[in-house]
């Protein structure tokens, strides 16, 4: 491991993750290659029994808000939707889809996730790609505002309350994290809350 980057997991937290492509190149150009990246996700999800809670797809990189997963160690579940995506979009090309390392910010507080979930959503808005966060159809923002279902099963109060509709069990066990950084803002995050957006529309789908 590289000098100076440590990976905090089975801690109990969210993970604000970054994945870029090789040399920050767009490799993520269009609609449908962007899809591919949804659909990898959502599999390896189902796969590794974690919850996302937020997620944006650029033309060079990739932002999760994710859980630990039950089974496996993060770094297992973000390798193998690397390893989906290459193998869909690169299989025979002359250069790596992917940089080897990613980023892997723990999120120990309500505050911090907020904050992360608005800076993946206002991501494509402050690049000048769209000109409003619900015109990037590859992200999590039109669940939030909307409570659409989309590619990616999104962890919120929305799909809490479509399971408790449906008689199914919470799939969450939410409790305090019993162990805050010294160097956090705000309290513990203890509760999974949706950030409040307020009313939106299902966007279109944009740069295909």
């Amino acid at each position: 491991m590289p000098w100076g980057l440590k990976r905090f997991q089975q801690a109990g937290d969210l993970h604000f993750i970054t994945l870029s492509c090789y040399h920050r190149k767009v490799k993520l150009g269009t609609g449908a290659r962007r899809e591919v990246v949804e659909r990898a996700l959502e599999q390896v999800r189902r796969q590794y029994s974690f919850f996302v809670t937020g997620y944006v797809v650029m033309p060079e990189h990739v932002h999760l808000l994710v859980s630990e997963p039950e089974q496996a160690l993060l770094s297992q579940a973000i390798q193998s939707l690397k390893q989906a995506v290459a193998r869909r979009l690169a299989l025979r090309a002359s250069e790596p889809f992917w940089q080897a390392r990613y980023y892997d910010f723990n999120v120990f507080t309500e505050r911090k996730r907020v904050e992360k979930l608005r800076y993946m959503h206002h991501n494509p808005v402050k690049r000048g790609l769209v000109a409003k966060p619900e015109d990037w159809a590859w992200s999590s923002f039109t669940h939030y505002a909307t409570s659409a279902e989309g590619i990616v099963e999104i962890e919120s109060e929305w799909t809490a309350r479509r399971r408790e509709r449906m008689g199914l069990a919470p799939k969450l066990h939410l409790q305090e994290n019993p162990r805050p950084s010294k160097a956090r803002d705000g309290a513990p995050l203890r509760v999974i809350m949706t950030e409040k957006l307020g009313p939106g529309h299902p966007p279109a789908r944009k740069g295909n």
